[in-house]
């Protein structure tokens, strides 16, 4: 068997700490930002409206807030920067007391240089424009802190620039004892090797015609379950959180994921620890949405890691109760457009998922989206590739019977670097 696969480039990861800090970064900073124009605005608008909308009031109240506004930016770069966004009633403070101080050294700049003596009479003036001149400023800023910022970051942190567009996927070679794969809910039948390796090869084939470049993982001959390189790490843009699988023979296959991932530049590293359990098959991206697998395999504290390591970054984690099928994606997957697609006997519900599609047979749930056009899925469903290219989807279809009989899919047999 001579698999179409690649090694990674040789270059050095980048260190998780500096990608995140520089993330966080850029979302503190942008986040102030933006408080403090909607503050400068508000200010010079208020002064403009009291003072009958003169034009000649313009100059000198644009430089005034001009400069309490970029001191307002510098503080709350601070503040963001070190959490004032986790929650309202520490957002509050630090916008307000960055409000206060912002306008007091703009005040006190304009005090000294408009050549005005110094003395307790005039600070004490500067001191009364707190709830005058200085008001409204301080109110939209500390409004716009606590309700706008948050939001402004996370957007800032959910659509961060992608890579290059190189398409990547991760495949690993089948083990020499594939038919002692784990089985949780089918019954074991012979699995003909050789079948499973011409198998394999055409499924990679399939994605390099397709323009995915795919990079074999280091064999692991004697985990039969490390064929299904899904369940060891999720992509998340630059960061791989690396599982930590429900099945205690599963484990071992996370080491060599783990190097064939860092291996890749710009790529941050997570992973969900002991005595939590994940599954990259119970995890389900849609946007910044993302729907885990509350099964057999990934437990509640896995799924409370992933959101503490994902909520940072903008995505909403949602859990789903699995208890008729292995993972979440061998019941459901989803389309270019966001729709849910799945088999409904093998979901405890399907109110969870805000455009749902049933299709009609199970082996149609998991597609692997190549393209905003095009689909991998088993040629097992031939009905459900029918539906599919009836909404306008280009499907290419491969024949994976020897992995299905152990409970695998498409979406099992890779890893797409995105």
């Amino acid at each position: 068997m001579t698999p179409p696969a690649t090694q990674p480039p040789a270059v050095p990861a980048l260190d998780p700490a500096q990608a995140t800090v520089a993330r966080r970064s850029v979302a503190a900073i942008t986040s102030a930002g933006a408080v403090a124009l909607i503050a400068f605005g508000a200010g010079v608008l208020a002064n403009l409206v009291s003072r009958d909308q003169n034009p000649v009031v313009l100059a000198q109240v644009v430089p005034y807030f001009a400069l309490a506004a970029v001191v307002l930016w510098g503080l709350l770069c601070i503040g963001n920067a070190v959490g004032a966004l986790r929650a309202w009633f520490l957002a509050l403070p630090v916008a307000l007391t960055s409000a206060v101080l912002a306008t007091l050294l703009a005040a006190s700049a304009n005090v000294l240089t408009s050549g005005v003596q110094v003395s307790a009479q005039v600070y004490s003036l500067v001191l009364s424009s707190l709830l005058g001149l200085n008001l409204l400023f301080i109110v939209a800023a500390v409004i716009a802190e606590v309700f706008v910022a948050p939001r402004v970051a996370a957007w800032v942190l959910a659509h961060r620039p992608r890579r290059a567009a190189r398409r990547v996927a991760l495949v690993r070679i089948p083990a020499s004892n594939l038919d002692e794969a784990e089985l949780t809910h089918l019954e074991r039948r012979p699995v003909d090797h050789a079948l499973a390796d011409e198998q394999w090869d055409d499924y990679c084939a399939a994605l390099v015609a397709e323009g995915w470049e795919t990079v074999e993982v280091d064999a692991a001959p004697d985990l039969p379950d490390s064929v299904f390189i899904e369940d060891a790490v999720v992509f998340f843009d630059g960061l791989a959180v690396l599982a930590n699988p429900g099945a205690d023979s599963r484990k071992p296959e996370v080491d060599a994921v783990e190097r064939a991932v860092r291996a890749f530049p710009g790529v941050s590293v997570a992973r969900i620890a002991a005595p939590g359990t994940l599954d990259g098959g119970d995890v389900l991206k849609i946007g910044s949405t993302v729907y885990v697998g509350a099964s057999s395999r990934t437990n509640a504290e896995g799924i409370r890691q992933l959101r503490g390591i994902l909520a940072p970054l903008g995505y909403t984690v949602v859990a789903v109760p699995i208890t008729k099928a292995l993972h979440l994606k061998s019941a459901v997957t989803a389309l270019p457009d966001g729709t849910v697609i799945g088999f409904p006997d093998l979901l405890e519900s399907t109110s969870l998922f805000p455009r749902f599609l049933a299709v009609p047979e199970p082996e149609g749930v998991a597609v692997v989206v190549l393209s905003d056009e095009t689909l991998l899925m088993s040629a097992s469903a031939p009905r459900t590739a029918e539906l599919l290219s009836g909404l306008g989807y280009r499907v290419v279809t491969v024949d994976i019977s020897e992995f299905e009989k152990l409970e695998g899919c498409v979406t099992c047999l890779s890893v797409r670097v995105r």
